[in-house]
């Protein structure tokens, strides 16, 4: 069993930086591919970032510039954010995929402040 665990999110005001963590554990050693997506009420899940083992990153536009995604050899990713606008308040996921099988994080909050 595949067990992420989020930490990280909280309340910040516009301009301001944070940073998630997500932990795999479980029976998989390492996933091909860790990211964070994020939902806010009314809107669908959308993906934030997403990066490869061998380090290769994607992000949504409107993150490009403000925030980083890195992992390390342990399952871990981690989303930087920096310069947070109101419009990424939502519940950030943590995701890890492996063979066309994604896993999910209970979900974390931010919310950010005008």
């Amino acid at each position: 069993q595949v067990k992420l665990v989020e930490s990280g999110g909280t309340l910040v005001q516009a301009g301001g930086s944070l940073r998630l963590s997500c932990t795999a554990s479980g029976r998989i050693i390492s996933f091909p591919v860790m990211g964070w997506y994020r939902q806010s009420p009314g809107k669908q899940r959308e993906l934030v970032a997403r990066i490869s083992w061998g380090g290769n990153t994607v992000y949504l536009d409107s993150v490009k510039g403000r925030f980083t995604i890195s992992r390390d050899p342990r399952n871990a990713v981690y989303l930087q954010m920096n310069s947070l606008n109101p419009e990424d308040t939502a519940v950030y996921y943590c995701n890890a995929n492996i063979k066309s099988v994604d896993y999910w994080g209970q979900g974390t909050q931010v919310t950010v402040s005008s």
